[in-house]
């Protein structure tokens, strides 16, 4: 019986030995004994250990990563592709792409230096046969190509500790980016998944096989990489994609909307929303009139509640940019958009202000009178606000609001509107902020509306006056009121009596 069982192991060790063997000499064959042939053989080893091309999984390749015996026999160079005959280019190509799937611990510069030095050289080498390719790409290769950039690519992205602020929020323009230790190889990947993108020999029917819906989403995640460099390339591949492969336009933009959904909802901490709305800025460019619902609820429901988020500076230049386009593509938006920014407006976030009201002129000035007419009294009630602001800044950008020929003259065409709503604001400047460049911005702005219209504005004027006088007047009565009040109160107080409720006050209910 034990002789049995033995046997039978032995003989699978045997069957096993030999099924290696097999393939071992099927590649022999292909290469025609040439030097690529043994590193072909080598090549099955390292598949063995979890280093086969086009696996994507960082996590099969932590044994290679550990054994620095194993890279140091068998992670040696390969011939270059230009030097083997053009039967067996593709062979080895597929031999390097299963090679540069082998990842590297860059926390220690001091470690597998020969090793990354190789793999660098690799990766230039397939950049050069992707870039100079005259043929169209076959599928074994699209497939190799798209699995070796899965596995260098698609990793968790490491986020350092932030040290918490007052109430658990902070600026994330405040820490200082980190970049990544493995750029040396990660810059040559993404280079080369640039290529080959836009390449024409690269078949968009047979590369969306590979380049799925999965591939994209795992891509959009890399876009809160703390390292700006990645970012960039990552910008660049997106839109390179979204011109490429028509058929996926509609998933790029929901998946960049459910990005913003919970950046705007759950966490208001992205590191790639600017790189993110530069891409979809030129998206918006590009859609077709008139604009489809679909393209209006993403303004209301995204742009527009950007605007809340505290570290809206990282990328308000590139939202302000969105917002406008659509104002150029449909000036009936106007009122909706400005509507909904002065619903975001900041109280106590002075630079946040100053950067809306910038906001605010490049839409006025792309704003139709008609539309203008429309949401000009909630806007120039929130202009007057930012007069008075103690905050210097803000004050003067207010009134530079003057100095837009465009908005000059929707304001000119709607004075009568206008300057009874800021006459107060101005007056009240005049009369006493402490910043004189201020006082001195006001007054010129006051004498633009008295010299062009005179009599509208010394009837505004009056009725200043007079609703001053009524305001003084109801302070004194109020003042009165409460005195009269106190003495009420303390008479009783003095004399033991209780203080009674008028039966006339309406009572709350109780609730009970």
């Amino acid at each position: 019986m034990m002789k049995q069982i033995f046997g039978r192991r032995k003989a699978s060790k045997t069957a096993d030995k030999e099924s290696v063997g097999g393939r071992r000499h099927a590649v022999l064959n292909q290469h025609s004994g040439s030097g690529v042939a043994d590193l072909s053989g080598q090549q099955q080893i390292l598949s063995g250990t979890g280093h086969a091309y086009g696996s994507g999984n960082r996590v099969g390749f932590q044994e290679s990563r550990i054994n620095d015996a194993f890279f140091s026999s068998y992670f040696r160079p390969l011939p270059s592709i230009k030097d083997v005959p053009n039967t067996e280019k593709q062979n080895l190509l597929i031999v390097k792409l299963n090679m540069c799937c082998t990842l590297f611990d860059f926390s220690d510069p001091t470690k597998n230096i020969k090793e990354k030095k190789i793999k660098v050289e690799t990766l230039m080498e397939i950049l050069d046969y992707v870039k100079t390719a005259n043929t169209k790409f076959p599928e074994i290769v699209v497939e190799g190509i798209t699995k070796m950039i899965s596995a260098n690519l698609f990793r968790t992205l490491v986020i350092p500790p932030r040290e918490k602020k007052v109430l658990q929020a902070f600026d994330l323009e405040e820490d200082e980016p980190l970049m990544d230790p493995a750029w040396p190889h990660l810059h040559i990947v993404y280079e080369l998944l640039l290529n080959f993108v836009q390449s024409a020999e690269t078949d968009a029917k047979l590369a969306k096989r590979y380049v799925d819906h999965s591939f994209i989403l795992r891509m959009l995640e890399l876009f809160d990489s703390e390292d700006h460099r990645e970012r960039e390339y990552l910008k660049m591949l997106v839109h390179r994609i979204y011109g490429k492969f028509m058929v996926y336009r509609p998933f790029i933009r929901k998946a960049i909307n459910n990005v913003f959904y919970q950046f705007i909802y759950e966490t208001e901490k992205h590191n790639g929303i600017a790189e993110l709305l530069e891409i979809l800025g030129s998206i918006i460019n590009g859609f077709a009139l008139p604009l489809k619902e679909e393209h209006k609820l993403f303004l209301v429901r995204t742009l527009i509640p950007l605007h809340k988020a505290r570290c809206i500076s990282m990328y308000h230049r590139q939202l302000s940019y969105c917002i406008t386009q659509f104002v150029e593509k449909d000036g009936k938006l106007a009122d909706t958009i400005i509507r909904g920014i002065i619903k975001y407006w900041p109280v106590t976030n002075s630079p946040k202000e100053v950067l809306f009201l910038g906001e605010l002129e490049e839409i006025l000035e792309a704003t139709q009178p008609s539309e203008f007419q429309k949401c000009m009294v909630p806007v120039f009630c929130q202009v007057a606000r930012c007069f008075n602001s103690s905050h210097f800044q803000v004050a003067e950008r207010a009134l530079f609001l003057w100095n837009n020929d465009r908005v000059e003259s929707l304001i000119r065409q709607n004075s009568k509107v206008i300057l009874p709503i800021i006459l107060p604001a101005l007056e009240k400047n005049i009369n006493g902020h402490w910043n004189p460049a201020v006082q001195s911005l006001s007054m010129n702005v006051q004498k633009l509306f008295s010299d062009r219209e005179p009599e509208l504005f010394a009837e505004c004027v009056l009725k200043y006056e007079e609703d001053k006088v009524r305001e003084e007047e109801l302070k004194l009565k109020q003042a009165a009121a409460w005195k009269r009040l106190d003495e009420i109160a303390s008479s009783k107080v003095t004399s033991g009596e209780a203080v009674l409720v008028s039966p006339t006050l309406p009572r709350q209910p109780s609730g009970l």
